[in-house]
């Protein structure tokens, strides 16, 4: 079989009258965001190919925080594999001695990245898109790491807004990243149409892009959580400050 050149998922440029197929992707992974915790030696993620007909290549790769690849700390093996059609497997990522030299009083962010290959077409004048999935990659130092079944409460709920000339700032005082995908002024209501989804950086600040005209004093955020869930957090406010509420997190 052979596998034809392929593309990044933005296509650049169209030459030509060509036949575009439906982009549909074949390879996909088992999780939409990635944890190492520091001792770890490796993570194994679940790939599997969704086309019951024709076999992919799976590439995989790293990318540091700025999308820069990387070979280090972090390496994924294989690199590159064959999937047959409807099979699963896996790939590892693997630590290296550099994860030492790595802030362990905080989490580290790079980037997991899935491309598929698919096999060269036997009908003229087609244009194959490589589909790709990247997801992020937290490192997460053992001095950090938490301890299932200890009963405390998430880390996102120690988040704080702040009123500033209008408008809401965010303050994360936690060692860990968050990541942020809803605001609102209630539980019920819909996404405030001002907000955009933004990642926090460990003891960060940002300014959520919401007046406070918008969200009110009680407002709601719903963050991403380890495993992808979407809890969100009510907050109250006293004078120019909001805290979670004590019922802060509602599935």
């Amino acid at each position: 079989m052979k596998y034809s050149n392929f593309f990044s998922p933005t296509l650049l440029a169209l030459i030509g009258l060509c036949n575009v197929q439906p982009a549909y992707a074949a390879v996909s992974l088992d999780r939409t965001r990635v944890i190492f915790i520091g001792s770890e030696k490796s993570v194994s993620l679940n790939i599997s190919n969704q086309n019951t007909e024709l076999p992919y290549l799976a590439q995989a790769w790293i990318e540091n925080e700025e999308g820069q690849k990387i070979t280090h700390p972090l390496v994924v093996l294989p690199p590159i594999q064959r999937l047959e059609p409807g099979s699963t497997s896996q790939v590892k990522i693997q630590g290296l001695p550099q994860l030492s030299a790595l802030p362990q009083d905080r989490e580290s962010l790079f980037y997991f990245n899935l491309r598929e290959i698919p096999p060269r077409s036997d009908k003229p004048n087609t244009l194959q898109i490589a589909l790709q999935t990247r997801v992020k990659l937290f490192y997460r130092p053992l001095a950090i790491a938490r301890q299932q079944g200890l009963g405390e409460a998430p880390w996102q709920e120690k988040l704080i807004l702040k009123q500033q000339h209008g408008r809401y700032q965010i303050n994360n005082p936690t060692p860990y990243y968050v990541t942020l995908i809803d605001a609102s002024k209630n539980i019920k209501s819909n996404s405030e149409k001002e907000f955009k989804p933004l990642m926090i950086a460990p003891n960060g600040n940002a300014d959520l892009g919401v007046s406070v005209k918008a969200l009110g004093l009680k407002p709601v955020l719903t963050y991403v959580n380890d495993y992808g869930g979407r809890p969100q957090i009510l907050f109250d406010c006293t004078a120019n400050t909001c805290t979670a509420s004590p019922v802060a997190e509602k599935r």
